[in-house]
Protein backbone atom coordinates (compact mmCIF):
# COMPACT_ATOMS: atom_id res chain seq x y z
CA UNK A 1 0.00 0.00 0.00
CA UNK A 2 1.26 3.51 -0.82
CA UNK A 3 0.72 6.04 2.25
CA UNK A 4 0.96 9.70 1.76
CA UNK A 5 1.75 12.41 4.57
CA UNK A 6 0.71 15.44 4.66
CA UNK A 7 1.15 17.67 6.94
CA UNK A 8 -0.31 20.78 6.27
CA UNK A 9 -2.74 20.07 4.05
CA UNK A 10 -5.41 23.05 2.95
CA UNK A 11 -8.54 23.65 1.21
CA UNK A 12 -7.28 25.14 -2.24
CA UNK A 13 -9.97 27.96 -3.57
CA UNK A 14 -9.17 28.92 -7.19
CA UNK A 15 -10.46 32.63 -8.31
CA UNK A 16 -10.69 33.80 -11.64
CA UNK A 17 -11.04 37.07 -12.35
CA UNK A 18 -10.74 39.27 -15.57
CA UNK A 19 -8.04 41.83 -14.44
CA UNK A 20 -6.92 41.43 -10.84
CA UNK A 21 -7.46 45.52 -9.39
CA UNK A 22 -5.62 46.19 -6.03
CA UNK A 23 -7.93 47.95 -3.53
CA UNK A 24 -11.09 47.69 -5.68
CA UNK A 25 -14.52 45.28 -5.75
CA UNK A 26 -13.58 42.51 -7.89
CA UNK A 27 -16.02 39.92 -9.41
CA UNK A 28 -14.67 36.20 -9.73
CA UNK A 29 -15.74 34.96 -13.54
CA UNK A 30 -15.24 31.66 -12.05
CA UNK A 31 -14.48 29.52 -9.12
CA UNK A 32 -13.42 26.35 -7.51
CA UNK A 33 -12.67 24.49 -4.12
CA UNK A 34 -10.71 21.09 -4.66
CA UNK A 35 -8.80 19.62 -1.38
CA UNK A 36 -4.95 20.60 -1.37
CA UNK A 37 -1.47 19.61 -0.26
CA UNK A 38 1.03 17.90 -1.85
CA UNK A 39 0.59 14.47 -0.09
CA UNK A 40 -3.10 15.11 -1.07
CA UNK A 41 -2.53 15.66 -3.99
CA UNK A 42 -0.29 12.39 -4.97
CA UNK A 43 -2.95 10.58 -3.18
CA UNK A 44 -5.58 11.85 -5.87
CA UNK A 45 -3.54 11.35 -8.91
CA UNK A 46 -2.76 8.02 -7.88
CA UNK A 47 -5.99 7.13 -7.46
CA UNK A 48 -6.77 8.59 -11.26
CA UNK A 49 -4.25 5.90 -12.24
CA UNK A 50 -5.97 3.15 -10.78
CA UNK A 51 -3.87 2.77 -7.75
CA UNK A 52 -5.37 2.34 -4.33
CA UNK A 53 -3.62 4.42 -1.81
CA UNK A 54 -4.03 5.83 2.12
CA UNK A 55 -3.60 9.67 2.56
CA UNK A 56 -2.53 10.38 5.81
CA UNK A 57 -1.85 14.06 8.31
CA UNK A 58 -3.81 16.13 10.27
CA UNK A 59 -7.29 17.91 9.59
CA UNK A 60 -9.48 19.82 11.62
CA UNK A 61 -12.40 21.99 11.50
CA UNK A 62 -14.68 22.64 8.67
CA UNK A 63 -12.40 22.79 5.97
CA UNK A 64 -11.00 19.30 7.32
CA UNK A 65 -14.20 17.94 6.59
CA UNK A 66 -14.55 19.50 3.28
CA UNK A 67 -11.06 17.33 2.70
CA UNK A 68 -12.42 14.15 4.26
CA UNK A 69 -15.85 14.67 1.94
CA UNK A 70 -14.11 15.26 -1.16
CA UNK A 71 -11.68 12.45 -0.78
CA UNK A 72 -14.71 10.20 0.23
CA UNK A 73 -16.39 10.95 -3.09
CA UNK A 74 -13.02 10.08 -4.77
CA UNK A 75 -12.74 6.59 -3.33
CA UNK A 76 -9.79 7.42 -1.65
CA UNK A 77 -8.49 5.47 1.68
CA UNK A 78 -7.81 8.08 4.67
CA UNK A 79 -6.51 7.61 8.01
CA UNK A 80 -5.97 11.51 9.64
CA UNK A 81 -5.20 13.05 12.95
CA UNK A 82 -7.64 15.08 14.48
CA UNK A 83 -7.01 18.54 15.38
CA UNK A 84 -8.55 21.93 17.05
CA UNK A 85 -8.86 24.41 14.65
CA UNK A 86 -9.38 24.92 11.09
CA UNK A 87 -7.27 23.20 8.48
CA UNK A 88 -5.95 25.95 5.83
CA UNK A 89 -7.11 27.89 2.91
CA UNK A 90 -5.55 28.68 0.21
CA UNK A 91 -6.25 31.33 -2.21
CA UNK A 92 -4.73 31.00 -5.72
CA UNK A 93 -5.76 34.61 -7.59
CA UNK A 94 -5.75 34.04 -11.72
CA UNK A 95 -5.46 36.80 -14.21
CA UNK A 96 -3.41 35.64 -16.51
CA UNK A 97 -1.01 35.77 -14.08
CA UNK A 98 -1.06 33.63 -10.87
CA UNK A 99 -0.94 35.11 -7.38
CA UNK A 100 -0.96 32.90 -4.30
CA UNK A 101 -2.14 33.63 -0.60
CA UNK A 102 -1.07 30.89 2.13
CA UNK A 103 -3.21 30.58 4.90
CA UNK A 104 -2.33 29.60 8.37
CA UNK A 105 -2.91 25.89 9.76
CA UNK A 106 -4.08 24.83 13.04
CA UNK A 107 -1.74 24.22 15.85
CA UNK A 108 -0.47 20.77 16.23
CA UNK A 109 -0.07 19.59 19.42
CA UNK A 110 2.57 16.46 20.67
CA UNK A 111 0.16 14.32 21.56
CA UNK A 112 -1.53 14.92 17.81
CA UNK A 113 2.54 14.15 16.53
CA UNK A 114 2.54 10.84 18.64
CA UNK A 115 -0.43 10.11 17.08
CA UNK A 116 0.49 10.19 13.60
CA UNK A 117 4.00 9.07 14.60
CA UNK A 118 2.00 5.63 15.66
CA UNK A 119 0.06 5.23 12.46
CA UNK A 120 3.65 5.31 11.08
CA UNK A 121 5.28 2.53 13.22
CA UNK A 122 2.45 0.43 11.97
CA UNK A 123 3.46 0.69 8.24
CA UNK A 124 4.63 -2.38 7.23
CA UNK A 125 7.32 -4.40 4.43
CA UNK A 126 6.45 -3.56 1.31
CA UNK A 127 4.28 -0.07 2.24
CA UNK A 128 5.86 3.20 0.44
CA UNK A 129 5.82 6.11 2.68
CA UNK A 130 5.41 9.82 0.61
CA UNK A 131 6.52 12.72 2.57
CA UNK A 132 5.15 15.44 1.43
CA UNK A 133 5.30 19.35 1.52
CA UNK A 134 6.45 21.83 4.70
CA UNK A 135 6.50 21.23 8.34
CA UNK A 136 4.08 23.15 10.27
CA UNK A 137 6.36 25.66 12.49
CA UNK A 138 3.98 23.86 15.65
CA UNK A 139 5.79 20.95 15.05
CA UNK A 140 9.14 19.91 16.33
CA UNK A 141 11.57 20.78 13.01
CA UNK A 142 13.03 16.88 12.61
CA UNK A 143 9.23 15.64 12.39
CA UNK A 144 10.00 14.04 9.18
CA UNK A 145 13.24 12.66 10.20
CA UNK A 146 11.59 10.59 12.62
CA UNK A 147 8.88 9.82 11.15
CA UNK A 148 11.96 8.32 8.34
CA UNK A 149 13.70 6.36 10.49
CA UNK A 150 10.19 4.55 12.04
CA UNK A 151 9.44 3.77 8.50
CA UNK A 152 12.85 2.34 7.47
CA UNK A 153 13.16 -0.17 10.26
CA UNK A 154 10.09 -1.70 9.08
CA UNK A 155 11.59 -1.54 5.40
CA UNK A 156 8.87 0.42 4.25
CA UNK A 157 10.62 3.04 0.83
CA UNK A 158 10.63 6.55 1.37
CA UNK A 159 9.40 9.08 -1.12
CA UNK A 160 10.76 12.88 -0.16
CA UNK A 161 8.85 15.43 -1.76
CA UNK A 162 10.40 18.33 0.09
CA UNK A 163 12.53 21.48 0.24
CA UNK A 164 15.36 23.29 2.22
CA UNK A 165 16.65 22.24 5.28
CA UNK A 166 13.82 19.22 6.22
CA UNK A 167 15.12 17.58 2.41
CA UNK A 168 18.82 18.13 3.15
CA UNK A 169 18.65 16.30 6.21
CA UNK A 170 16.35 13.22 5.13
CA UNK A 171 18.58 12.97 1.71
CA UNK A 172 21.47 11.00 4.22
CA UNK A 173 18.77 8.92 5.05
CA UNK A 174 19.04 7.60 1.69
CA UNK A 175 15.37 7.79 0.69
CA UNK A 176 13.81 5.65 -1.89
CA UNK A 177 13.01 8.52 -3.86
CA UNK A 178 13.46 11.96 -4.71
CA UNK A 179 11.68 14.61 -6.72
CA UNK A 180 13.39 18.35 -6.21
CA UNK A 181 12.72 21.09 -8.77
CA UNK A 182 15.87 22.65 -10.51
CA UNK A 183 14.81 25.82 -8.44
CA UNK A 184 14.65 23.37 -5.10
CA UNK A 185 17.77 21.75 -5.79
CA UNK A 186 19.96 24.99 -6.54
CA UNK A 187 19.11 26.35 -3.01
CA UNK A 188 19.69 22.92 -1.46
CA UNK A 189 23.55 23.29 -2.85
CA UNK A 190 23.06 27.04 -2.78
CA UNK A 191 24.28 27.73 -6.12
CA UNK A 192 22.73 29.07 -9.67
CA UNK A 193 22.41 26.73 -12.69
CA UNK A 194 23.36 28.59 -15.99
CA UNK A 195 22.95 24.86 -18.07
CA UNK A 196 22.47 21.33 -17.87
CA UNK A 197 25.45 20.28 -16.90
CA UNK A 198 25.30 22.29 -14.04
CA UNK A 199 22.03 20.47 -12.99
CA UNK A 200 23.65 16.98 -13.45
CA UNK A 201 26.52 17.26 -11.37
CA UNK A 202 24.15 18.61 -8.30
CA UNK A 203 21.95 15.50 -9.30
CA UNK A 204 24.43 13.30 -8.99
CA UNK A 205 25.65 14.61 -5.45
CA UNK A 206 22.23 14.08 -4.11
CA UNK A 207 22.88 10.24 -5.13
CA UNK A 208 26.19 10.53 -3.54
CA UNK A 209 24.96 11.97 -0.13
CA UNK A 210 22.23 8.82 -0.08
CA UNK A 211 18.98 9.43 -2.37
CA UNK A 212 18.41 6.07 -4.40
CA UNK A 213 16.37 7.12 -7.01
CA UNK A 214 16.35 11.16 -7.68
CA UNK A 215 14.07 12.84 -10.58
CA UNK A 216 14.89 16.72 -10.85
CA UNK A 217 11.95 18.93 -12.51
CA UNK A 218 12.58 21.85 -15.05
CA UNK A 219 9.03 22.49 -15.71
CA UNK A 220 8.79 23.03 -19.89
CA UNK A 221 12.61 22.22 -20.29
CA UNK A 222 12.09 18.65 -19.36
CA UNK A 223 13.70 16.71 -16.33
CA UNK A 224 16.50 14.76 -15.37
CA UNK A 225 16.75 10.73 -13.51
CA UNK A 226 19.56 9.98 -11.31
CA UNK A 227 20.40 6.82 -9.67
CA UNK A 228 23.87 5.06 -9.59
CA UNK A 229 23.51 3.05 -12.69
CA UNK A 230 22.07 5.72 -15.09
CA UNK A 231 21.62 8.74 -15.85
CA UNK A 232 18.58 9.63 -18.32
CA UNK A 233 17.15 13.15 -19.56
CA UNK A 234 13.78 13.80 -20.99
CA UNK A 235 12.09 16.34 -23.01
CA UNK A 236 8.56 17.75 -21.52
CA UNK A 237 5.54 17.00 -24.29
CA UNK A 238 4.49 20.20 -25.82
CA UNK A 239 1.50 21.98 -24.89
CA UNK A 240 -0.38 24.82 -23.33
CA UNK A 241 -0.08 25.45 -19.54
CA UNK A 242 -3.13 25.89 -17.83
CA UNK A 243 -2.63 25.21 -14.21
CA UNK A 244 0.93 25.22 -12.28
CA UNK A 245 -0.75 23.49 -8.66
CA UNK A 246 0.21 19.94 -8.33
CA UNK A 247 1.93 19.12 -11.31
CA UNK A 248 5.49 18.37 -9.55
CA UNK A 249 3.26 16.52 -7.33
CA UNK A 250 1.72 14.49 -10.20
CA UNK A 251 5.22 13.70 -11.35
CA UNK A 252 5.61 11.49 -8.02
CA UNK A 253 2.28 9.83 -8.54
CA UNK A 254 3.11 8.96 -11.97
CA UNK A 255 6.52 7.10 -11.31
CA UNK A 256 4.85 5.52 -8.26
CA UNK A 257 2.13 4.37 -10.25
CA UNK A 258 4.51 3.03 -12.85
CA UNK A 259 6.67 1.40 -10.68
CA UNK A 260 4.10 -0.76 -8.55
CA UNK A 261 2.70 -1.98 -11.16
CA UNK A 262 6.39 -3.18 -12.41
CA UNK A 263 7.44 -1.15 -15.19
CA UNK A 264 11.16 -0.61 -15.51
CA UNK A 265 12.72 2.86 -14.02
CA UNK A 266 12.97 4.54 -17.45
CA UNK A 267 9.53 3.76 -18.39
CA UNK A 268 8.37 5.25 -14.47
CA UNK A 269 10.65 8.44 -15.43
CA UNK A 270 8.57 8.56 -18.59
CA UNK A 271 5.26 8.65 -16.84
CA UNK A 272 6.46 10.84 -14.25
CA UNK A 273 7.20 13.58 -16.91
CA UNK A 274 3.95 12.61 -18.59
CA UNK A 275 2.15 13.07 -15.52
CA UNK A 276 3.16 15.87 -14.43
CA UNK A 277 2.73 17.96 -17.87
CA UNK A 278 -0.82 16.50 -18.38
CA UNK A 279 -1.76 18.54 -14.90
CA UNK A 280 0.06 20.99 -16.03
CA UNK A 281 -2.03 21.30 -18.89
CA UNK A 282 -5.62 20.81 -17.44
CA UNK A 283 -7.35 23.05 -15.20
CA UNK A 284 -7.13 20.26 -12.21
CA UNK A 285 -5.21 17.28 -11.76
CA UNK A 286 -4.40 15.12 -14.58
CA UNK A 287 -6.68 12.35 -15.99
CA UNK A 288 -5.29 9.04 -16.87
CA UNK A 289 -6.26 9.17 -20.38
CA UNK A 290 -4.47 12.22 -20.41
CA UNK A 291 -1.51 10.77 -19.24
CA UNK A 292 -1.85 7.70 -21.81
CA UNK A 293 -2.01 11.01 -24.81
CA UNK A 294 1.33 12.22 -23.52
CA UNK A 295 3.18 9.51 -22.28
CA UNK A 296 4.30 8.51 -25.94
CA UNK A 297 5.02 11.98 -26.85
CA UNK A 298 8.18 11.99 -23.83
CA UNK A 299 11.48 11.04 -25.47
CA UNK A 300 14.18 9.80 -23.04
CA UNK A 301 17.70 9.41 -23.74
CA UNK A 302 20.40 7.97 -21.92
CA UNK A 303 23.33 10.39 -20.79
Amino acid sequence: MIYTCTLNPSVDYIVQVDELRIGELNRAMKTATFPGGKGINVSRVLKRLNVDNTALGFIGGFTGAFIEQQLRQEHIQFDFVKVPGDTRINIKLKDGKETEINGQGPAILPEHEEALMQKISALSEDDILVLAGSIPSSLSADVYHRMMDKAKKANVKVVVDTSGPALKRLITNQPFFVKPNHKELSELFDTSFYSKEDVIVCGRRLIELGAENVIVSMAGNGAFFFNKEMTLFAEAPKGTVKNSVGAGDSMVAGFLAAYTSGKSLETAFAYSVATGSATAFSEDLCTKEKVEQLVSEVKVTHL
